[in-house]
């Protein structure tokens, strides 16, 4: 078991997102509202 933890494993791991991800990502975050009233969280997405 020791040896599986004491192994060095590469961290190259290099994602590269499409340009459609990273642009469906920011257009959901831009129509994305949160809205706090007392203690209620409402969330709302603006589309």
């Amino acid at each position: 078991m020791e040896k599986i933890y004491s192994k060095k494993h590469p961290s190259n791991n290099h994602l590269n997102p499409k340009i459609e991800t990273i642009n469906l990502i920011l257009s959901y975050s831009k129509a994305f509202k949160v809205s706090v009233y007392n203690d209620l969280m409402f969330e709302t997405i603006l589309n």
